[in-house]
């Protein structure tokens, strides 16, 4: 039985205390039924359960009532998600993700027509940022998207794009030119099936989800799919980070409590010499130090959830701490949980088996560990400056 008692902390409110119980007892219900052989299907199944259950409506802002996005609730879901079924919490996590800049820069009409669909699982989402030559390195984007009367033309390629493949609208990222660097990108929305954009290759990882190589030839779409103003793709993308970006610790947080979980299972059932695993000292320090992992890795994630929910305008630095320390500690409370299982801890589809693949690409997509490291020490650099 996962601890739920972090639900009591002052991060909270009654609602969001309700909101996980109810999103439990349903993933309980409802996902171990889903056949994850095919990929492709799994995902389509489960953004359609998601939208069926309103799950995703909490994904991207309501189109006739605006508001905005609640950080928490967005960490609350992925983090159950994430301890039941890593693909349902990645089929959670791209609806979002992929409409985001349509929720935080959309016109009333783009969010009409797109929100709408999304949040009620009809339709499937991808964010189409990373290039390959230019990974957490935005602003190194090489992508056009040439102006041509009231079009704009794209060409280039995006890869490891999550959803690729099976998306039916992405949100897609292009240099038009207004000035070097980060400052020439412009967002744009792309519906599948345009003349010009294909998908070349289907990625392969060892945790399985749909990812694949798109390319643009000489790709036409009218000028109203531009998202915000032209010149203002690297503000979006990044503020859509902002807010995801604690999003991804949680979804780490959801992986180690299963693990945390799972071991304590283990060492309280299997015994050694006529007596539980979990008499031996040693093990109990290992329980002990993954139960510290867990807890502050969830303050982490919930203090900056909470802190964008409270007005911050940005929390660049509190989400990089939040994304780092989780997905980092996730992978060792992940990896001892397997040490605790013995050979049992390797056998394949194994739960602590698939935790220990799903986690691993955590640790680099939307900003490797590394990429983490610098934004925080270039940001506790600031703070210290301004004194």
């Amino acid at each position: 039985m996962a601890d739920k008692s972090f639900l009591d902390w002052p991060f909270f409110t009654p609602q969001h205390k309700e909101l996980a119980i109810e999103l439990d007892q349903w993933a309980t219900d409802n996902l171990s039924a889903i056949d994850h052989s095919d990929v492709d299907m799994a995902c389509r199944k489960l953004v359609s359960k998601l939208g069926e259950a309103g799950w995703l409506t909490h994904s991207a802002i309501d189109p006739e009532t605006g508001g905005s996005l609640d950080v928490r609730t967005l960490c609350i879901i992925r983090e159950t998600l994430a301890r039941h079924d890593g693909l349902a919490d990645f089929a959670f996590a791209m609806q979002g993700l992929g409409t985001g800049a349509i929720s935080l820069f959309g016109t009333q009409a783009q969010k009409s027509e797109w929100l709408t669909l999304t949040r009620s699982g009809r339709a499937i989402s991808a964010f189409a940022l990373t290039e390959p030559q230019s990974g957490s390195d935005v602003a190194n984007s090489t992508m056009t998207a040439t102006l041509d009367g009231d079009h704009f033309v794209l060409n280039g390629e995006k890869t490891w794009i999550s959803n690729g493949g099976i998306a039916d609208v992405y949100t897609v990222f292009a240099r038009t030119g207004e000035a070097p660097g980060a400052r020439g990108l412009s967002a744009f929305i792309l519906p599948a099936g345009v003349s010009g954009f294909e998908i070349v290759e289907r990625q392969q990882t060892i945790a399985p989800h749909p990812l694949a190589t798109l390319r643009f030839t000489d790709c036409r779409i009218p000028v109203s799919s531009l998202l915000g103003e032209s010149g203002q793709g690297f503000k979006i993308a990044m503020s859509v980070l902002d807010i995801f970006r604690p999003t991804v610790g949680a979804a780490a947080l959801g992986f180690a409590r299963r693990a945390l979980d799972e071991a304590l299972m283990r060492v309280s059932t299997r015994h050694v010499q006529g007596a539980p695993l979990f008499d031996l000292q040693m093990v109990q320090g290992h329980i002990a130090d993954m139960a510290v992992d867990v807890d502050a890795s969830a303050l982490l994630v919930y203090r900056a959830a909470w802190t964008k929910d409270s007005g911050a305008p940005r929390i660049t630095r509190e989400a990089a701490m939040a994304k780092l320390f989780s997905t980092d500690h996730a992978q060792k409370v992940i990896d001892q949980a397997v040490q605790l299982h013995g050979g049992d801890g390797v056998k394949s589809d194994e739960p602590v088996e698939k935790l220990y693949r799903e986690i691993r690409a955590l640790r680099i997509y939307e900003g490797a560990s590394d990429v983490q490291k610098v934004i925080i020490a270039r940001q506790t650099m600031d703070i210290f400056r301004k004194g």
